[in-house]
């Protein structure tokens, strides 16, 4: 078919609501285990750096770097991030989910892969970009996937577990440190190489799974491809049938859409930030007070024990686990209250729960009360509750917005809240504690609630009730518009 005959077709499908009314099954698994589990890579990235950082700065590494050299490898991966996560993005929306999520995860273990054999810290920077720019891509392209695969009942605890296993991959990155750094049982130029190892074998194994995730049919159908769309999911149902042992009535629920090969950039652009400007609010606010607290709290952990506690460096790890699995239990815990309480109340009760406990927190590190359990176990509270509100950062992002802008919204939010808050979080956390002053630190973390505070208040202005929720019926896709031929409606 020609393409200018796809751009003017015009076609009525029940595929979104056949999606969203099937049982649980083995393919849901399949989609959770094979998209969802690229947050324990990212996880158990971010750990292992900061692990194996001091090792990475000792003679014998073979790498020859230094403390200035760790942190500007920390700013070369989050820059890697934010800039893979907007082209990947928008090749996303363009060209499909699963080609993408195959060719980022590609890219993170060619670039992972790299890292283990670092000789020099100019070839470190930049494995270490193209693992960033990797992981960033993954993020837009599997989180639009997943969401348009997974049944609308569940969406939203299942989006908070996904996102929630970050801090598996962290607790088990502090885990792996802990036995690679080990100089008793590897030497120091090897251990830290095979920790990066780990990466490259995880990476190859969800690989393996990722490839019979099939083509988001909601993207196809939009395409030209509804045939593909069709066959997809004629596919699906046949399997849960049968495994479930459940008769699936065909849904009354019916879609008509303008059908697209392409759709301009500039559209999407004007789609996102323009018809829907509080809902755009609604992400910056959410994704800049996560990133900020979260990577200057994450990134500085191990200095403020140290410093103030006197925490050993081979002890550190273990506070980090704690910490990670604090943050773990959050969405795992909470997750099935985002779809039923609803996204709204939750979300704000999150951000501005974790904002308000930052308070005694505070209250305890400055005066010295207790000593260093006391303050981790304020710390694990205060981010049980911010684990849950960040994770559904992410899935804000990815239903609020029509189908066609999805995957670059999602890059978009996290780029923006990543260079503002995952770059100043670090900057303030580390020059505070680095003062020796308990007065500057607390400062630094009334700072962090306070911005959270705002992520909790713009929920509570322009938080949308997505909660079981068809994404369509959420917003409409610009084709749909087109079908009935009109614009888009102005959604704030």
């Amino acid at each position: 078919m020609s393409d200018i005959a796809v751009q003017n077709r015009t076609i009525t499908t029940r595929i979104p609501a056949r999606l969203d009314r099937l049982p649980w099954s083995g393919f849901h698994w399949r989609v959770l285990i094979g998209l969802g589990t690229v947050w324990i890579l990212d996880g158990l990235e971010v750990t292992m750096v900061g692990a194996v950082a001091a090792r990475l700065t000792e003679k014998g590494s073979g790498v020859g770097m230094s403390a200035g050299d760790i942190g500007m490898a920390g700013a070369i991966y989050i820059v890697g991030a934010c800039l893979g996560a907007l082209l990947f993005g928008h090749l996303t929306d363009r060209f499909g989910r699963k080609k993408l999520f195959l060719v980022t995860l590609t890219l993170y273990v060619l670039a992972t892969f790299a890292t283990a054999f670092a000789w020099a810290p100019w070839f470190f920077f930049l494995a270490r970009f193209f693992t960033g720019a990797g992981i960033g891509g993954e993020y837009s392209a599997i989180n639009s996937a997943i969401d348009e695969l997974i049944p609308a009942r569940v969406r939203g605890r299942i989006d908070l577990i996904i996102n929630g296993t970050y801090w598996a991959g962290s607790a088990g990155g502090s885990a792996l440190a802990l036995v690679f750094l080990n100089k008793a049982w590897l030497p120091e130029w090897l251990g830290w190489r095979l920790a990066f190892g780990i990466g490259v074998v995880l990476g190859l194994g969800i690989m393996l799974v990722r490839r019979h995730v099939p083509e988001s049919p909601r993207w196809l159908f939009i395409h030209g491809r509804e045939d593909e769309a069709e066959a997809i999911v004629d596919g699906i149902e046949n399997d849960v049938a049968a495994e479930t042992g459940e008769d699936l009535a065909e849904p009354d629920d019916e879609l008509t859409v303008r059908q697209r090969d392409t759709i301009p950039f500039r559209t999407i652009a004007r789609t996102a930030f323009k018809v829907y400007p509080k809902r755009a609010i609604l992400g910056i606010a959410l994704f800049i007070g996560q990133a900020f607290i979260y990577n200057g709290v994450t990134f500085d952990l191990g200095t403020l024990f140290g410093k103030f506690y006197k925490v050993s460096s081979g002890l550190v790890p273990i506070f980090l686990i704690i910490y990670a699995l604090g943050n773990l239990l959050g969405p795992l815990t909470l997750g099935r209250l985002f779809d039923t309480v609803g996204r709204k109340a939750m979300i704000s009760g999150t951000y501005l729960g974790s904002a308000l406990i930052t308070i005694p927190l505070g209250i305890v590190f400055v005066t010295n009360t207790g000593n260093e359990w006391l303050l981790i176990a304020f710390i694990v509270v205060t981010f049980f509750l911010a684990s849950a509100g960040a994770s559904a950062a992410y899935l804000t992002v990815s239903e609020i917005f029509p189908m066609e802008t999805r995957a670059l919204a999602i890059a978009f939010f996290y780029a923006v809240g990543t260079a503002a808050g995952g770059i100043a979080g670090p900057l303030l956390f580390g020059n505070m504690i680095d003062s020796g002053n308990r007065g500057l630190v607390v400062v630094a973390f009334y700072i962090g609630a306070a911005v959270m505070a705002i992520g909790g208040i713009a929920e509570l202005l322009f938080g949308v009730k997505a909660e079981r929720a068809s994404l369509e019926s959420i917003a409409t896709p610009l084709t749909v518009a087109e079908a009935e031929g009109g614009g888009v409606a102005q959604a704030g």
